[in-house]
């Protein structure tokens, strides 16, 4: 067990109702341990309601000014994808608890949080790195966060026509998308909206990037696999002469004279995961891959 005690910072989908006999567990078995406990300000409102008149000496926090032990994401993939972007440059390992509804990131239990607990404690837990995407911008500023651990997306707008993108890698011209899209997915991305689009199911700790069409118009365009430590530069031409980007679904628009850039970032994403817990049992669980439907 550790000498000093550890602290925990708490993020929650303040769009969901709290379980109360979760929290209870959760803030129980932290208490026990002696762990400090930090909760995200916004929702620090849902936890006390939810908790009643049962005090766990929580601190809150807006922005968080400390480098705690461990985060812990309790939502779904949504939650801890914002999750991870306040803490990626950090690298502090993340619990993902899912209360939401798919869960492929976040693919805790509520009913495991104990065992979970226990594993930090006990040092048998596993921690994931995974790779996440830096975009840099050549025009306007981004004025966003500039990380991504699922995907960059750069779509075009509302009822636009297809836009045209010209691709380069590591300074060599790959291809012009003509099409609604590109997606830059990472490993972890690439079941999301990568594979929603034909993409590959991608290894979360492989070092590729991929890159995937949205809608192209040519049938021979394909998803392109390619390593993460190339350099893909974008410009995109467009009737309307601005397109969108998607930065793990967070959009802003921006004139077609701006040029993006998309690299890997110097940071991982620290994922925290029991050590009976493999990747591919999560795709079978949560994706029913490669189950014979037959049976």
């Amino acid at each position: 067990m550790p000498q000093t005690p550890l602290t925990f910072a708490l993020f929650g989908s303040v769009y969901q109702s709290a379980d109360s006999d979760f929290l209870h567990q959760l803030f129980s078995c932290l208490h026990e341990k002696g762990a400090h406990v930090l909760v995200e300000e916004a929702y620090l409102a849902s936890v006390n309601k939810t908790l009643g008149k049962h005090n766990y000496a929580l601190t809150s926090f807006k922005d968080l000014d400390v480098t705690p032990h461990f985060v812990v994401s309790i939502g779904g993939d949504g939650t801890l994808l914002r999750t991870a972007s306040k803490v990626m440059e950090r690298e502090v390992p993340i619990i993902g608890i899912n209360t939401g509804r798919l869960g492929f990131l976040a693919d805790t239990l509520p009913s495991y949080i104990s065992e979970v607990i226990d594993s930090i404690y006990a040092g048998t837990y596993t921690v994931e790195r995974h790779s996440a995407l830096e975009i840099k911008t050549i025009g306007e500023e981004l004025n966003m966060h500039s990380y991504a651990l699922n995907e960059v997306a750069l779509l075009k707008r509302d009822m636009a026509s297809m836009i045209s993108i010209d691709t380069f890698v590591d300074d060599e011209h790959l291809i012009t998308y003509q099409s609604d899209g590109l997606i830059v997915s990472t490993p972890t991305g690439s079941t999301a909206y990568n594979l929603s689009n034909g993409g590959p199911i991608i290894d979360p700790v492989a070092s590729v990037f991929c890159l995937t069409a949205v809608a192209p118009h040519s049938l021979s365009v394909r998803p392109m696999i390619i390593s993460d430590r190339s350099k893909v530069h974008l410009k995109v031409h467009s009737r309307s002469h601005n397109y969108l980007v998607a930065i793990d679904g967070n959009s802003k628009a921006l004139q077609d004279t701006t040029e993006v850039i998309i690299s890997k970032a110097p940071y991982t994403v620290n994922i925290v995961r029991r050590c009976n817990k493999h990747y591919f049992d999560v795709l079978k669980d949560k994706m029913n891959w490669g189950k014979d439907q037959r049976k």
